[in-house]
Order: C-alpha cells, then structure tokens, then sequence
C-alpha cells in the first residue's frame, strides 16, 4: 500500500520494512521525532498487516493478586504495602477460593497473577497458589509471576531461577506475564526499582522460561524519567532476546499511571505519546508477532484508534484489575466481550478471541 507523507525518511523506513530489513535505534529515534504522526501510524499499521491482517486478539481472563505485601519500594507503585501496615493483605487459600468463585464465569480462559514481593510467606505459598488454582479451575492458563518475581523467589527459597521456575512448571505454570521489566536499563532501574531484578536478571528469568519450553510475555513501562533513546534500547534488548529464543508471544507498551486519579493532564503520558510509542514498538520489535494496546492504562477510545497503529490485541475482560488502578488509571476495572468485540468491529477490523497462546476460540 502507498503510504502519503511529505516526510521522505519515513518513505526510506517504509521500504526497509517491506525488504524485511532491521530498523536501528537511530530510526526509532527519528520515529519518535518527526511530526508526521499519521506517517509513522501508516508505516505501522502496513508492518502489522503483514503480520496479522485484520485480525485484533482478545481474551477473558481474570486478574488475581494475592498479596500486595511487598520488600520493594519502586516509585512508581501505589498498590505495596509493607507488613502491618493498614490495608496490607495476603490471601490464604479459602479467600484465594472465594475471590475466584464469586468472579469466575465458564468462558475465563486465563488466570493473570501478579502481587508482591511478600517475603513474610515461603516459597511454598506462591507454589500452593498455582496448585489450587489448576486443581478448582483446570480449564483456565494460569499465567504468573514475572520475571522480577522470579528472581525475588530465587532469594526467598536458595533456589536458582531455573529451579524456581521449574518448580513452578510442576506445580502447573502455563506462562509467565511481562511485568517488571518496566525500561530495561540500570539508569532507570537505579532510580525507580531498585530494590527490583536488574536488566540482565529480567532477561535471564525470560531467557531460562523460554528454554524450559515456556511462552511469556514482555513489557515496558514508559513516561516517566526514560529518555525516549531508553525506551528504544529495552526494544533491542526483548528483540535480541527473541532473536535468541523467539519465547516471547506479545510485546505490551504500558503507560505510567500518575500517583492518583486527580492528578491532571501535566502527569499523564499523551494521547500522541501512547499512539506514537505503539507504532514504534511494532516497527522495532520485527520477530514479535503480537503488539498489546492495553486498554486499562489509556483508555477504550484510545486503544480502538491503537488498532491503525500497528497493535494487534486489545488484551482482555480483567474482571478486576487492580494495580494501575492503585495508582491514577481513570478507566473502568474490567470491560465485557460485548463491549470489546463492539470496539474492535467499529474501528473495521476482525475481532478474534483467543486463549493464552493465540489459538483461536472464536471469530465475529
């Protein structure tokens, strides 16, 4: 397709994706810079057409966290708390159960779990998690735990990450979610997590899944202090991975949420930057099949427009999602099939629900 733009350097990057050529860190920076935002949505939008056609993925699924007891003091959480502390939860496998049961509904493909750093509870606790779940709920993925979580349970329990994820294999991990790499670069992980994995610990914990026969997902956690160079080196450094392993199914571009909901415009990443920063990941992140536009951190409207800007999936139902909702997500908690599959049809593109790993539920 013919993409119109006066922009001639987005004319050249148009002809090195059509020849499968790698874009550099240099052209996502001019990606980031020019003004022809529509230029850069078309050049993603043609990228994720080769890829995926019309198709848009979406799944029902159930978030769960735990416990929000956690030993990291990262800048950006509003959802930890510290043991004792007022509103401090950890949930034993009866209120696991309850959770669950007043939720659940036949068509949850997946369970989504991610909490804190709770060192107050064994190893054994995070195992006995998964362990309940697959045994009341069979029928459901469970994906969990990240890659900073793994780590974290490589210091609780003495055992190395590939122990520990092995053992979370037996106890009947399916995959593990993208969460705690927020922007792979000690600078920033220094500064905002730093009582987190580091860079190459994240990629490890991924690196040895993926090994091990696990696909997971990757993140980034964009608009605070990284620079936009920052940003497009955590690119290079999932896609190097992938080249490795081509373990990772999804790239997911989330947008800080500010400390609280009232906090005004000036604390919130842009429209522009959310859409921009989408088309990026999917001209940079050529061997990802998948591009997120995650709909609890910039909208409903924002995510069906993502949907011409190179993103592929819209993520899922949540019933309940929790952690950016800690912190200042103005969004709803959880969205139903109808109202996505409604989403996806209105911006003219084929809705498709799936399960954990992209197989095909049913198409509208």
């Amino acid at each position: 397709m013919a993409i119109i733009t006066q922009d001639a350097k987005i004319l050249e990057l148009a002809e090195k994706i059509r020849h499968g050529e790698r874009l550099s860190i240099e052209d996502g920076l001019y990606l980031y810079e020019t003004n022809d935002l529509l230029g850069v949505a078309q050049l993603a939008n043609e990228a994720n057409e080769m890829k995926n056609g019309s198709n848009v993925y979406f799944i029902e699924n159930m978030y769960i966290n735990p416990t929000n007891v956690c030993e990291a003091s990262c800048s950006f959480c509003g959802f930890k708390r510290k043991p004792g502390e007022d509103g401090a939860y950890t949930m034993d496998e009866a209120q696991l159960l309850e959770y669950v049961s007043k939720r659940w509904n036949d068509n949850i493909r997946e369970f989504h779990i991610v909490g804190g750093h709770n060192n107050e509870v064994p190893f054994d606790y995070y195992l006995d998690t998964i362990r309940t779940l697959k045994k009341h709920y069979p029928t459901a993925s469970v994906k969990a735990y990240t890659g900073a979580e793994i780590e974290f349970f490589s210091r609780l329990s003495g055992l190395s990450m590939k122990e520990v994820i092995e053992e979370l294999v037996k106890a009947g991990l399916d995959t593990m979610p993208g969460g705690g790499a927020e922007i792979l670069t000690e600078r920033y992980r220094e500064k905002m997590s730093p009582d987190k994995a580091s860079t190459d610990q994240w990629l490890e914990a991924h690196e040895i899944a993926h090994k091990l026969g696990l696909r997971t997902h990757a993140t980034m956690l964009y608009g605070s202090i990284e620079s936009k160079e920052e940003r497009l080196i955590h690119m290079d450094r999932v896609r190097r991975l992938q080249d490795e392993t081509n373990g990772f199914m999804v790239f997911i571009p989330l947008a800080m949420q500010p400390r609280t909901a009232s906090m005004g415009l000036t604390r919130r990443t842009s429209a522009f930057d959310d859409m921009r920063t989408i088309a990026i990941s999917r001209l940079m992140l050529d061997n990802f099949d998948h591009i997120k536009a995650y709909w609890i951190n910039i909208g409903v409207q924002l995510t069906q427009m993502a949907l011409t800007f190179g993103a592929d999936d819209i993520h899922g139902t949540l019933i309940e999602e929790r952690i950016s909702h800690s912190v200042g997500a103005l969004t709803s908690s959880g969205i139903t099939r109808k109202e996505l599959v409604h989403l996806i049809k209105t911006a003219n593109k084929k809705p498709i629900e799936r399960d954990t790993f992209y197989n095909i539920i049913k198409e509208y």
